[in-house]
């Protein structure tokens, strides 16, 4: 094996798996009722345990948070809410200690509307950072007719000036120029300033908003649209606000300033709606992202069927010198275990742990968290106020640790309601009990590091003769581990021939380890059963 591919192979997030941690929520160490960074630090420890390899943090940065930082005033700094430089500093040292990477939410399309930038675009016209933002003449009405992802039309009057300004999100998060060669610079600066602080790797929020068309043409109307079930956004067709041409050089210039830095990583993310096939296009040749976020199995219809076929046409899209991930939850979805149901969640945890690629937990999912039923009067997301119906307060619920007060997150009231079951389903609970859903992911977790086949292995599917089962076979050399999967609610006899005396290691119910019979194997209502089978043994 050359070096070059030997290198390839234990790129750390190829084989590591990457939790999310939404800092306001995670723990709060001043009892301030948000969470913060010496809050992570405390609670670093348990990372480990857990079996995670790199934390990825919701924005820290100075921000007004109309949008939870995700408005961005200053690249360079850290909210005060959040703590300190010295705590970012502390942790990223508490977590290199261990063994752990850190990554860094970067939000390149827009930034607050009190950035410095904007303030000074905003001045007049003929300022020198007007061209930094998108700002045009309407003559009365906005310039065309493209719209905000958070109800409205994109474009917002700036009465000093009487231009309109751009903005894909909120009022309050004017887009950057890419464009502009400016822009580019001082974007990539920021990226420069963190690795030099030691971070491992930026998640790159709504990648495909960056580049936009020149002309400003008004975007044709979605034949598809259903009004009441897609949000307003989505009744035209993103053909010209979004994922232009030029969206690949712009990448290629995030790409070469992040590779100047040794072994760090890049995640993009674009919309849920893009099939494989554009996204296996943000990889470039292999000169883009690292990754572009694959979302379909969050959208997904819980059958095996429906899950085969995804993976199935994400694996056949993917370049030869691509890696695939998978992503279950995050800050912008209703919560895994509230979408398909707590059994099922185990189910959907050993799937997470043993496809090809790498994986990412939200947290809370490895105790499987619910979402919290957050009142209208207690709202705090914009998006939720703006479009209704759409809150994404509920998977941002506080982290449930133990039994104490508001969930051992705080003394004080937090920020965001409870979800209101934090006395029983908690972390302390769990890891006293050995069949936890908690468990589940400690021994999914350090099984798979210590598994060539489960964190770089190739990955085939098995055929089975149950359309309610989905079985595949990962391999590495010699060594190879067959999974398979019951996603109805009743037990399923499976036709597995030509196994050997294989074994299963780890049941979704953790109460299972026994010699697979060859031919009919039983699997329970939504269990899911990882196996080892003997390396002179082929079954496909």
């Amino acid at each position: 094996m050359n070096l070059q591919k030997k290198k390839q192979q234990t790129l750390w997030w190829k084989h590591g798996v990457i939790y999310q941690i939404y800092p306001r929520s995670f723990k709060d160490s001043n009892n301030d009722g948000i969470g913060d960074l010496k809050g992570i630090i405390s609670k670093i420890e348990y990372l480990k345990w857990l079996g995670v390899d790199a934390i990825w943090l919701s924005p820290i940065y100075p921000s007004p948070m109309a949008d939870f930082g995700y408005d961005i005033s200053n690249y360079t700094g850290i909210d005060p809410s959040f703590g300190s430089m010295s705590d970012f500093d502390a942790l990223v040292g508490k977590a290199h200690s261990l063994g752990l990477k850190i990554i860094l939410d970067y939000v390149p399309s827009h930034t607050s509307d009190q950035h410095p930038w904007f303030l000074e675009s905003r001045g007049s016209i003929n300022n020198s950072k007007r061209d930094w933002y998108i700002w045009r003449d309407g003559n009365g009405a906005p310039p065309n007719n493209w719209l905000s992802h958070f109800g409205g039309p994109a474009w917002s009057l700036d009465e000093q000036t009487n231009h309109y300004y751009l903005h894909s999100f909120l009022h309050e998060q004017p887009d950057l120029n890419w464009h502009n060669p400016e822009v580019q610079q001082a974007m990539l600066l920021v990226l420069e300033f963190w690795m030099e602080k030691g971070v491992d790797g930026f998640r790159i929020d709504a990648v495909d908003m960056m580049a936009k068309d020149t002309l400003f043409r008004d975007e044709p109307p979605n034949p598809i649209f259903i009004e009441g079930e897609d949000i307003p956004r989505d009744s035209l067709l993103h053909t010209f606000s979004e994922f232009q041409p030029e969206l690949h050089e712009f990448l290629r210039y995030m790409r070469k300033t992040i590779d100047v830095y040794e072994d760090r990583l890049s995640i993009g993310e674009i919309n849920y709606r893009h099939s494989p096939d554009t996204l296996a296009t943000l990889y470039g040749n292999d000169d883009q992202l690292h990754l572009p976020f694959h979302f379909q199995l969050i959208r997904a219809a819980w059958n095996a069927s429906s899950i085969q076929k995804i993976i199935e046409s994400y694996e056949k899209a993917l370049p030869s010198m691509a890696w695939p991930n998978y992503v279950l939850g995050n800050h912008d979805v209703s919560r895994l275990a509230s979408r398909i149901g707590v059994e099922r969640a185990r189910l959907a945890a050993m799937l997470l742990l043993t496809l090809r690629g790498t994986p990412f937990i939200y947290y809370g999912d490895e105790i499987g968290m619910t979402d919290a039923q957050i009142t209208s009067e207690d709202v705090q997301d914009k998006f939720g106020k703006l479009v209704a119906g759409r809150s994404r307060d509920p998977e941002r619920s506080p982290m449930q640790w133990d039994s104490d007060l508001n969930g051992g997150f705080s003394q004080a009231e937090p920020w965001l309601a409870m979800a209101g079951n934090q006395s029983s389903l908690n972390v302390a609970a769990q890891q006293k009990e050995p069949f936890s859903i908690l468990h589940l992911y400690h021994r999914l977790l350090h099984y798979r590091k210590g598994t060539a086949a489960l964190h770089r292995g190739s990955w085939h599917l098995v055929q089975c003769d149950n359309d309610d089962c989905f079985v595949y076979l990962r391999q590495s050399g010699s060594q190879r581990r067959l999974v398979a999967f019951n996603f109805s609610d009743i037990k399923q006899e499976l036709f597995l021939p030509d196994t050997g005396d294989g074994k299963i290691v780890i049941s979704t119910l953790l109460d299972r380890e026994e010699a697979i019979i060859q031919g009919t194997f039983i699997l329970r209502p939504n269990e899911g059963c990882l196996m080892e089978l003997p390396g002179n043994v082929k079954i496909l």
